[in-house]
């Protein structure tokens, strides 16, 4: 008997976490970390729907904290298995999942010492650096269409999904006798034409798909477009002698970011400024991308080959210790500050932020999704009080967001890429990574172009799909 169950990432955006049971084995695709209110997050994450002792392997199709930042938490409660993921991946993790435990050790920190003061219990963090190095010990690196065995008569294989350095699609196939069933997992799908990484595969003959809806009501403008929305914000912010701060995603975001920046530098589409990159891991996943041009495409293999490096400007500060990084808040001119966590929900961005959110003369921009009930998705829906490290702080700078530079495929993108995967054999499609309304308009949108067995599953949905 084949079950599909369907647990994180369900009805929403992060905390993607999947299973698959063949015969009473299960196995699992993507462990993620759930963001968002910090007390309801730290309690879901470290709730599993089934023992992780009872999950043979997992499947890891990217290194982005929403996808794998649970892993350590899931490797500490028993999960003994292979994680398998692309060399890639393995190398991302390898510096991001550390650095996970150590943003939350130092986030806690400070939180801590109000809510002690307050009588509060205080917060303890979902694992130790200790923990997250252990859980590297168990993830099995693939090439991209190299079949693995899951149990007898399933078995699985990895596409290129385009959305960050080494993600994937999920491809898992029973074959026993006649019987032959495919699932397709998108993962997170990337865009066609974005700077730096190939264009997502495109897969046929699917059975069955769970399909990302990150962006299912919407389009994304031509990157063409962001360049110069960026070159203009940065222009007048540099005009009022402001700073703007960028909160980014440490791997892919942060990459891409330098990459335009470099082409405007080079254009003289922005004035000459410093450029911090305030994050050591965003450092170090700029190190790991160097180390892997079998995930660029032709442009940029192009760029190098002609000894150009697209991550380096002279303007460009790296910034590791905190020192340097408390330094950018007492620099008097303009400036842009790329600091992560994309979301606004740890790490240095937030020091950024108490530091200069009540500038008027500064812009806070953001290039990246900020799903419910993050800091950052208070921000950009304009509220004016916010809190923190629990305090309050009123938003006087300008607010400014781009997304065009988001790596997920928007509406149009996802009808076509299920257009191609559809055929005779496709029996239904599974919304999941996706907020309800998106979920809703993309449903909409694939039934009046004939695909009519779509549904977003609720959290704890089981499909049985042989039996």
């Amino acid at each position: 008997m084949l079950k599909l169950k369907f647990s994180g990432a369900a009805r929403e955006v992060t905390g993607s976490f999947h299973i698959i049971e063949k015969d009473g084995k299960n196995f699992a695709i993507d462990c993620g970390m759930i963001q968002g209110k910090r007390k309801e997050s730290y309690d879901r994450n470290r709730k599993f729907p089934l023992p992780p002792s009872d999950v043979e392997s997992l499947i890891l199709t990217h290194a982005h904290i929403d996808h794998s930042g649970n892993i350590p938490t899931f490797t500490t409660q028993g999960f003994k298995g292979n994680i398998y993921c692309t060399y890639a991946t393995k190398d991302l993790c390898s510096i991001m999942l550390p650095d996970s435990a150590f943003v939350q050790l130092k986030d806690l920190e400070y939180v801590n010492r109000k809510r002690i003061k307050q009588g509060k219990e205080p917060f303890n963090p979902l694992y130790t650096e200790a923990q997250a190095e252990a859980s590297l010990k168990q993830f099995v690196p693939k090439n991209l269409g190299e079949n693995f065995p899951l149990t007898d008569g399933l078995y699985a294989y990895l596409l290129n999904a385009g959305h960050i350095l080494g993600s994937t699609m999920a491809i898992v196939k029973l074959k026993e006798g006649d019987k032959k069933i495919k699932i397709c997992y998108s993962g997170d799908l990337g865009r066609k034409s974005l700077p730096i990484l190939k264009d997502p595969d495109e897969v046929y003959d699917i059975d069955y798909l769970i399909l990302e809806s990150t962006y299912g009501s919407r389009d994304h403008k031509a990157i063409d477009t962001a360049q110069d929305r960026l070159s203009m914000i940065i222009t007048e912010t540099y005009r009022k002698n402001g700073k703007v701060i960028i909160p980014v995603f440490a791997v892919e975001r942060t990459q891409e970011i330098l990459y335009v920046l470099n082409q405007l530098a080079i254009a003289n589409k922005i004035p000459p400024m410093p450029i911090f990159v305030d994050s050591p891991l965003a450092i170090e996943a700029t190190e790991v991308f160097k180390k892997h041009s079998e995930c660029f495409d032709e442009k940029m293999m192009e760029y190098i080959a002609n000894n150009n490096n697209p991550f380096y400007l002279e303007l460009v500060r790296y910034t590791r210790d905190v020192d340097e990084s408390m330094a950018i808040n007492d620099y008097k001119k303009p400036c842009i500050v790329l600091s992560a966590q994309g979301m606004c929900e740890a790490g240095r961005i937030l020091h950024h932020l108490k530091n200069g959110i009540d500038n008027p003369n500064n812009t806070i921009l953001f290039v990246g999704y900020q799903a419910a009930n993050t800091l950052g998705r208070k921000i950009v829906q304009g509220e004016r009080n916010v809190k923190i490290f629990g305090e309050p702080h009123t938003v006087q700078a300008r607010v400014e967001k781009i997304d065009e530079f988001s790596g997920h495929a928007g509406q149009s993108d996802l009808v076509e890429f299920v257009k191609k995967a559809s055929g005779p054999k496709l029996k239904k499609v599974f919304l999941v990574h996706g907020e309800e309304d998106e979920q809703r308009e993309l449903m909409k949108v694939l039934k009046s172009a004939g695909i009519e067995n779509v549904y977003n599953p609720e959290p704890g949905y089981t499909e049985v799909i042989d039996s």
